[in-house]
């Protein structure tokens, strides 16, 4: 369990860092804004394109990323259908079914990988998935609802190609794909630059709680607490129940895809939500709560399946 009190005392402290910030007004009044624009446009491309682009590719076709993909599809399905039956919106449904289903694979995910399983390469199949498909997929949503039916459709059709978060994806996969080199003078700067992007997520995850309410009491509470039963319950049943139902996984390999599903949704999500200035409130609160419920959750599935 030192693993995972780890990696929460870690996030716990560096958004504590960005609560005192923004409580001081050390930043000044858009921190905030800066932060999260450092972290989508340079940052966090940075640190996937160099994650990536020396990641071992063949997890792409393992047993656990099919239960990751179906999990997560599940999770992010359940709270897409209640949306379009309630009329949340685009925004706000995507932003929602993103905290359902995205898991903190990065900073909170490699930690837990080491302390808990063992190996921080077990949590590749996640992080693989979520960049190289699920990012794209729901920041494509985000944009093309923000322009509507704007412009020519070959602009809207190469949407993902001007998102800065899945071009640094793209960019590692295929880096990785065809067996390259980055030289060290191009691949230093970009490690040194992608280190910047979790501590900016997080240092502007903590100013946003300044002033804000109590998780799951506002307006967006029902999507809160769906997406938050959803992804703290709902994605690791599913995750247990496909891997040792449908692809009979015993042992550390289902102990493996159960407690990354259980890992709280990513930081990263209200760096997306603030980008499209939709669903911050809903991504804060769901990110917020859904961290704190992970530990009881990963203490349990430890002491179940470990």
């Amino acid at each position: 369990m030192q693993g995972v009190l780890t990696g929460f005392a870690v996030i716990a402290v560096v958004i504590g860092v960005g609560f005192v910030i923004g409580r001081r007004g050390y930043l000044g009044e858009h921190g905030r804004e800066v932060l999260t624009k450092l972290a989508f446009h340079v940052a966090s491309p940075a640190l996937l394109f160099t994650t990536l682009a020396e990641a071992d590719l063949s997890v792409i076709f393992s047993n656990r990323l099919l239960v990751t993909a179906l999990s997560t599809a599940a999770a992010a399905g359940i709270f897409v259908a209640v949306g379009v039956v309630r009329r949340w919106g685009v925004g706000r449904t995507t932003i929602g079914a993103l905290c359902s289903s995205y898991v903190n694979a990065g900073n909170l995910g490699i930690p837990i990988a080491v302390y808990v399983l063992g190996d921080a390469s077990l949590v590749a199949p996640v992080l693989l998935f979520q960049v190289i498909a699920l990012t794209p997929i729901a920041l494509t949503i985000l944009d093309l609802s923000g322009q509507g039916e704007k412009g020519p459709l070959w602009r809207r059709l190469i949407t993902p190609l001007r998102n800065p978060i899945a071009v640094g994806s793209l960019a590692g996969v295929a880096v990785s794909a065809l067996g390259l080199t980055v030289p060290g003078p191009i691949m230093d700067p970009l490690t040194l630059i992608g280190n910047m992007s979790v501590p900016a997520v997080l240092l502007a995850f903590g100013i946003s709680l300044c002033g804000s309410t109590v998780p799951g009491r506002g307006p967006d509470r029902h999507l809160v607490l769906l997406s938050v039963a959803l992804k703290s319950v709902g994605q690791p049943a599913a995750a247990w129940a496909l891997a040792a139902g449908v692809f009979g996984l015993r042992g550390a390999p289902l102990l493996d895809v159960v407690v990354t599903s259980a890992l709280p949704a990513a930081q990263n999500l209200f760096t997306y939500a603030s980008r499209y200035r939709v669903g911050e409130v809903l991504a804060r609160e769901s990110i917020l709560l859904s961290t704190i419920l992970s530990v009881p959750v990963l203490v349990v599935i430890a002491a179940l399946l470990g």
